[in-house]
């Protein structure tokens, strides 16, 4: 087995296979997706050591599996070397400099190419710890732990809750204030 996954995502199938090429075959096994839909699922299946994503997608550009990946402290934590043929794209959305990935220009050289690796393996472990949600270990073994984290969890749960609820109600006031000004009206 492979030392690490690398998981590029790239509609291009050139570009898929240069960076195949490009690392060494001993250290890497690379998988492959062709859209973000399919990237995005293995990025979650496979847990990669290392992702290269292409910010112009089908099916989910590689801005939304970007988001999604944001969304998780597991996945966010993923080194990530986002590539793009039109960087005024990707810093549309993402200003510079960008703290916790690298960005690689297509098209690309291999020193370019283990330069942005190199980089992105530094910034991803800037990633701050999640401060209201704790990251419960699945290689937990002591009992306490594990009570401590779920205690966490329910605090964090109810805190959502909470939050979600007073939000509610402020959706019914405004919705009776605007039937009570539509009875008026009419």
């Amino acid at each position: 087995m492979s030392a690490h996954k690398i998981l590029v995502i790239d509609d291009s199938k050139v570009i898929r296979m240069r960076v195949k090429d490009m690392l060494p075959e001993s250290n890497f096994r690379v998988l492959e997706a062709k859209d973000g839909v399919e990237g995005y699922n293995l990025i979650r299946s496979e847990k990669p050591n290392l992702i290269m994503l292409d910010f112009l997608l089908p099916k989910m550009s590689g801005w939304d599996v970007y988001q999604e990946v944001q969304k998780e402290y597991d996945l966010k934590k993923i080194p990530l070397v986002l590539m793009s043929g039109r960087k005024e794209e990707v810093v549309e959305k993402l200003t510079e400099p960008f703290e916790y990935f690298s960005f690689i220009e297509k098209p690309f050289e291999k020193k370019q190419l283990l330069e942005a690796i190199k980089d992105a393996m530094a910034k991803s472990r800037k990633h701050p710890q999640p401060k209201e949600k704790p990251v419960a270990s699945s290689q937990s073994t002591g009992g306490t732990k594990d009570s401590a984290a779920m205690a966490q969890e329910i605090i964090y749960l109810r805190q959502q809750v909470s939050t979600m609820q007073g939000e509610i109600d402020l959706l019914k006031k405004q919705l009776r204030q605007v039937l009570n000004f539509l009875k008026q009206r009419g």
